[in-house]
């Protein structure tokens, strides 16, 4: 398969509600699971362990010819787990400021962004039908986990503002490119500042609910928040796989 065959069908679910639910789910399952992750093994086998299930994650989603629920949605779980890991690993372990982690992150994703534009003359997720915009796109995902994280913590942590008020913050920042899109305002840009900010909301509610007490949490624990997570995921994933409510069959592209 050459990097400029077309695809007949698109490679990522329809933009519905159901998207964005399980897309929130999964950035709060990743920020669970990480978490929980690094304090019950060593960091760097859990970054490890992170590492390779996406890798497997990317690859089974690259093999595939058209959108899969449970394979895209397995992917973007990976990601998640293995955003935060970086994000983390960059504060945790090298002692990299969130601010200056999400400046990094955010300046990484501009050169995506502008790589991809000047590549493929569009940004959008709905012209995700050629393996280059599907490596774009996936490199794109990366990096909003990884900025999003870096934001959530940063917001949290350093601002001081705790996960709950930092959950109620970015709930209120992602409201502003929903009403900017049903004033008209440009969709590409408005989906994507939705999908950045979509990550620091669920991962904050995600700490707040795992985290102990003592630090601003409820304390459920993190294990318990990535498992209730995951069993949310898997009943949406297998409700869209019957009732294919983010399916669309697109004419090949010639």
């Amino acid at each position: 398969m050459t990097i400029t065959k077309k695809y007949l069908f698109r490679k990522v679910p329809e933009i519905t509600i159901y998207f964005w639910i399980v897309k929130l789910l999964t950035t709060a399952m990743g920020e669970a699971t990480s978490d929980y992750m690094v304090h019950r093994l060593n960091p760097f086998i859990a970054v490890a362990i992170g590492g390779v299930a996406l890798l497997i994650a990317l690859y089974i989603q690259f093999s595939v010819s058209k959108y899969i629920a449970w394979v895209y949605w397995l992917a973007a779980a990976m990601v998640a787990v293995a955003g935060t890991m970086a994000a983390d690993a960059l504060h945790i372990e090298f002692a990299v400021p969130y601010v200056v982690s999400s400046v990094f992150f955010a300046v990484a994703l501009i050169f995506i962004f502008i790589a991809w534009y000047r590549s493929e003359g569009t940004l959008s997720i709905h012209s995700i039908n050629t393996r280059r915009r599907e490596i774009y796109y996936w490199l794109t995902i990366m990096a909003t986990f990884a900025l999003g994280t870096a934001l959530g913590d940063m917001t949290a942590v350093t601002l001081h503002l705790g996960y709950f008020t930092s959950g109620l913050l970015f709930t209120g920042l992602i409201a502003i490119p929903l009403i900017a899109y049903w004033f008209g305002f440009n969709e590409i840009i408005c989906f994507w500042i939705a999908y950045i900010l979509t990550r620091p909301l669920g991962a904050s509610f995600a700490d707040w609910f795992g985290v102990p007490k003592s630090i601003g949490g409820l304390g459920l624990g993190r294990g318990a928040v990535s498992i209730s997570l995951t069993l949310m995921i898997v009943s949406f994933i297998i409700y869209l796989s019957i009732s294919r409510k983010d399916t669309k069959v697109y004419k090949k592209i010639v």
